[in-house]
Protein backbone atom coordinates (compact mmCIF):
# COMPACT_ATOMS: atom_id res chain seq x y z
CA UNK A 1 0.00 0.00 0.00
CA UNK A 2 1.38 3.48 -0.70
CA UNK A 3 2.14 6.42 1.78
CA UNK A 4 -1.16 8.35 0.59
CA UNK A 5 -3.29 5.75 0.88
CA UNK A 6 -2.48 5.11 4.25
CA UNK A 7 -3.67 8.31 5.37
CA UNK A 8 -6.73 8.60 3.85
CA UNK A 9 -9.55 9.27 6.35
CA UNK A 10 -11.73 6.45 4.88
CA UNK A 11 -14.53 6.73 7.80
CA UNK A 12 -15.12 10.45 6.16
CA UNK A 13 -15.33 9.24 2.68
CA UNK A 14 -18.52 9.63 1.18
CA UNK A 15 -20.44 6.54 1.16
CA UNK A 16 -20.88 5.74 -2.84
CA UNK A 17 -16.62 6.07 -2.57
CA UNK A 18 -16.24 4.33 -0.01
CA UNK A 19 -18.66 1.67 -1.78
CA UNK A 20 -16.18 1.87 -4.78
CA UNK A 21 -12.87 0.99 -3.03
CA UNK A 22 -14.50 -1.67 -0.87
CA UNK A 23 -15.74 -3.05 -4.19
CA UNK A 24 -12.47 -2.91 -5.57
CA UNK A 25 -10.89 -4.78 -2.76
CA UNK A 26 -9.78 -2.10 -0.64
CA UNK A 27 -9.72 -3.38 2.96
CA UNK A 28 -9.72 -0.38 4.90
CA UNK A 29 -12.52 0.67 3.00
CA UNK A 30 -14.48 -2.64 4.13
CA UNK A 31 -13.66 -2.08 7.38
CA UNK A 32 -15.16 1.37 7.78
CA UNK A 33 -18.58 0.53 6.27
CA UNK A 34 -18.59 -2.26 9.06
CA UNK A 35 -17.53 -0.05 11.54
CA UNK A 36 -20.36 2.62 10.93
CA UNK A 37 -22.56 -0.06 11.01
CA UNK A 38 -21.76 -2.52 13.18
CA UNK A 39 -24.12 -0.99 16.20
CA UNK A 40 -27.15 -0.83 14.01
CA UNK A 41 -27.00 -4.19 12.35
CA UNK A 42 -26.02 -5.88 15.57
CA UNK A 43 -29.27 -4.70 17.33
CA UNK A 44 -31.40 -5.18 14.26
CA UNK A 45 -29.56 -8.83 14.70
CA UNK A 46 -30.46 -8.41 18.08
CA UNK A 47 -34.03 -7.95 18.01
CA UNK A 48 -34.58 -11.10 15.78
CA UNK A 49 -32.67 -13.38 17.58
CA UNK A 50 -33.12 -11.96 21.14
CA UNK A 51 -29.43 -13.24 21.77
CA UNK A 52 -26.33 -11.41 22.11
CA UNK A 53 -23.95 -14.38 21.03
CA UNK A 54 -26.12 -15.38 18.54
CA UNK A 55 -27.05 -11.38 17.22
CA UNK A 56 -22.80 -11.48 16.43
CA UNK A 57 -22.94 -14.53 14.76
CA UNK A 58 -25.76 -13.47 12.28
CA UNK A 59 -23.46 -9.85 12.04
CA UNK A 60 -20.44 -11.77 10.95
CA UNK A 61 -22.21 -14.39 8.51
CA UNK A 62 -23.85 -11.35 7.12
CA UNK A 63 -20.83 -9.60 6.79
CA UNK A 64 -19.57 -12.78 4.92
CA UNK A 65 -22.25 -12.92 2.74
CA UNK A 66 -22.82 -9.39 1.71
CA UNK A 67 -19.03 -8.77 0.84
CA UNK A 68 -19.22 -12.16 -0.39
CA UNK A 69 -21.37 -10.72 -3.43
CA UNK A 70 -20.87 -6.92 -3.07
CA UNK A 71 -20.49 -6.47 -6.79
CA UNK A 72 -24.27 -7.62 -6.65
CA UNK A 73 -25.03 -4.20 -4.81
CA UNK A 74 -26.10 -1.17 -7.47
CA UNK A 75 -26.77 1.69 -5.59
CA UNK A 76 -30.11 2.10 -5.59
CA UNK A 77 -30.43 2.22 -1.91
CA UNK A 78 -27.77 3.49 0.83
CA UNK A 79 -25.69 0.27 1.72
CA UNK A 80 -26.88 0.19 4.79
CA UNK A 81 -30.06 -0.70 4.12
CA UNK A 82 -28.84 -3.47 1.64
CA UNK A 83 -27.20 -5.02 4.54
CA UNK A 84 -29.91 -4.62 7.37
CA UNK A 85 -31.69 -7.01 4.86
CA UNK A 86 -29.32 -9.45 4.11
CA UNK A 87 -28.83 -9.21 8.59
CA UNK A 88 -32.83 -9.67 8.79
CA UNK A 89 -32.73 -13.09 6.29
CA UNK A 90 -29.85 -14.35 8.23
CA UNK A 91 -31.49 -13.85 11.43
CA UNK A 92 -35.11 -15.25 10.61
CA UNK A 93 -33.17 -17.93 8.85
CA UNK A 94 -31.42 -18.55 12.23
CA UNK A 95 -34.58 -18.84 13.74
CA UNK A 96 -36.02 -21.20 11.38
CA UNK A 97 -33.06 -23.37 12.38
CA UNK A 98 -33.61 -23.27 15.95
CA UNK A 99 -37.21 -24.27 15.82
CA UNK A 100 -36.74 -27.27 14.05
CA UNK A 101 -33.26 -28.35 15.95
CA UNK A 102 -33.83 -26.88 19.43
CA UNK A 103 -35.93 -29.26 21.86
CA UNK A 104 -38.59 -28.46 24.44
CA UNK A 105 -36.19 -28.16 27.14
CA UNK A 106 -33.84 -26.10 25.77
CA UNK A 107 -36.54 -23.04 24.58
CA UNK A 108 -38.22 -23.19 28.60
CA UNK A 109 -34.37 -23.03 29.72
CA UNK A 110 -34.14 -19.94 27.09
CA UNK A 111 -37.46 -18.38 28.49
CA UNK A 112 -36.25 -18.81 31.66
CA UNK A 113 -32.89 -16.96 31.08
CA UNK A 114 -33.21 -13.07 31.91
CA UNK A 115 -29.14 -12.82 32.30
CA UNK A 116 -28.52 -11.48 28.29
CA UNK A 117 -29.45 -8.44 27.21
CA UNK A 118 -29.25 -5.89 24.96
CA UNK A 119 -26.31 -3.70 26.73
CA UNK A 120 -26.79 -0.18 25.25
CA UNK A 121 -23.53 1.74 24.86
CA UNK A 122 -23.14 4.20 27.98
CA UNK A 123 -20.27 6.48 28.61
CA UNK A 124 -18.29 5.71 31.61
CA UNK A 125 -19.53 5.28 34.92
CA UNK A 126 -20.66 8.05 37.04
CA UNK A 127 -18.01 6.50 39.55
CA UNK A 128 -21.20 6.01 42.20
CA UNK A 129 -21.85 2.26 42.28
CA UNK A 130 -25.05 2.94 43.79
CA UNK A 131 -26.42 5.07 40.60
CA UNK A 132 -24.77 2.53 38.09
CA UNK A 133 -26.70 -0.31 39.52
CA UNK A 134 -30.12 1.61 39.44
CA UNK A 135 -29.34 2.47 35.35
CA UNK A 136 -28.35 -0.75 34.84
CA UNK A 137 -31.48 -2.32 36.60
CA UNK A 138 -33.54 0.02 34.93
CA UNK A 139 -31.89 -0.61 31.47
CA UNK A 140 -32.49 -4.19 32.52
CA UNK A 141 -36.19 -3.92 32.79
CA UNK A 142 -36.32 -1.96 29.76
CA UNK A 143 -34.60 -4.61 27.42
CA UNK A 144 -36.69 -7.19 28.95
CA UNK A 145 -39.60 -5.26 28.20
CA UNK A 146 -38.81 -4.69 24.76
CA UNK A 147 -37.48 -8.24 24.30
CA UNK A 148 -41.25 -9.11 24.72
CA UNK A 149 -42.82 -7.42 21.77
CA UNK A 150 -43.71 -8.91 18.49
CA UNK A 151 -40.99 -8.82 16.33
CA UNK A 152 -42.13 -6.65 14.02
CA UNK A 153 -42.76 -4.32 16.47
CA UNK A 154 -39.29 -4.74 18.55
CA UNK A 155 -37.51 -4.07 15.21
CA UNK A 156 -39.62 -0.85 14.05
CA UNK A 157 -38.83 0.64 18.00
CA UNK A 158 -35.17 -0.38 18.11
CA UNK A 159 -35.12 1.44 14.68
CA UNK A 160 -36.92 4.73 15.32
CA UNK A 161 -36.06 4.73 19.28
CA UNK A 162 -33.17 3.03 19.89
CA UNK A 163 -31.05 4.04 16.18
CA UNK A 164 -33.46 7.11 15.88
CA UNK A 165 -34.12 6.74 11.95
CA UNK A 166 -36.65 8.79 10.43
CA UNK A 167 -39.59 6.98 9.47
CA UNK A 168 -38.57 7.05 5.96
CA UNK A 169 -35.54 5.05 6.52
CA UNK A 170 -37.43 2.64 8.70
CA UNK A 171 -39.32 1.92 5.77
CA UNK A 172 -36.74 1.43 4.02
CA UNK A 173 -34.49 -0.28 6.03
CA UNK A 174 -37.82 -3.00 6.90
CA UNK A 175 -39.37 -3.17 3.57
CA UNK A 176 -42.39 -1.95 4.74
CA UNK A 177 -44.22 1.65 4.01
CA UNK A 178 -44.43 4.55 6.27
CA UNK A 179 -47.38 4.17 7.49
CA UNK A 180 -47.05 0.91 8.76
CA UNK A 181 -43.97 1.75 10.97
CA UNK A 182 -46.11 4.50 12.47
CA UNK A 183 -48.82 1.97 13.30
CA UNK A 184 -46.59 -0.72 14.30
CA UNK A 185 -44.02 2.42 16.15
CA UNK A 186 -47.33 3.48 18.21
CA UNK A 187 -48.20 -0.21 19.18
CA UNK A 188 -45.44 -0.98 20.37
CA UNK A 189 -45.25 2.23 22.60
CA UNK A 190 -48.37 1.43 24.18
CA UNK A 191 -47.55 -2.51 24.58
CA UNK A 192 -44.32 -1.14 26.41
CA UNK A 193 -46.31 1.10 28.47
CA UNK A 194 -48.38 -1.46 29.62
CA UNK A 195 -45.53 -3.40 30.40
CA UNK A 196 -43.28 -1.13 32.04
CA UNK A 197 -46.75 -0.32 34.26
CA UNK A 198 -47.10 -3.73 36.07
CA UNK A 199 -43.64 -4.14 36.05
CA UNK A 200 -42.80 -1.25 38.30
CA UNK A 201 -46.44 -1.60 39.99
CA UNK A 202 -45.15 -4.47 41.46
CA UNK A 203 -41.58 -3.52 42.58
CA UNK A 204 -43.10 -0.55 44.26
CA UNK A 205 -44.74 -3.22 46.63
CA UNK A 206 -41.38 -3.56 47.42
CA UNK A 207 -39.95 -0.50 47.98
CA UNK A 208 -38.32 1.01 50.77
CA UNK A 209 -37.51 -2.46 52.38
CA UNK A 210 -37.10 -2.19 56.27
CA UNK A 211 -37.24 -5.75 57.60
CA UNK A 212 -35.27 -8.12 59.13
CA UNK A 213 -32.05 -7.01 60.32
CA UNK A 214 -32.65 -3.55 59.55
CA UNK A 215 -36.03 -3.96 61.56
CA UNK A 216 -34.77 -5.47 64.20
CA UNK A 217 -31.55 -3.25 64.68
CA UNK A 218 -33.64 -0.37 64.93
CA UNK A 219 -36.68 -1.73 67.46
CA UNK A 220 -32.85 -3.36 69.46
CA UNK A 221 -31.62 0.27 69.34
CA UNK A 222 -34.84 2.44 70.93
CA UNK A 223 -35.49 -0.32 73.36
CA UNK A 224 -31.80 0.18 74.65
CA UNK A 225 -32.31 3.92 74.98
CA UNK A 226 -35.96 3.57 76.24
CA UNK A 227 -34.14 1.06 79.06
CA UNK A 228 -36.98 -1.31 78.18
Amino acid sequence: MTATAELVDYAALPEAELVALAKAGRREAFAAIMRHGNQRLFRVARAVVRDESEAEDVLQEAYVRAFTRLADFRGEASIYTWLTRIVLNEAHGRLRKRRVTVDLSAVEAAQADTGRILMFPTAFGSGDPERDASRAEARRILERAIDALPESFRLVFIMREIEECSIDETARNLDVRPETVKTRLHRARRLLRKSLDDQLSNALAGAFPFLGARCDRITGAVLERLAL
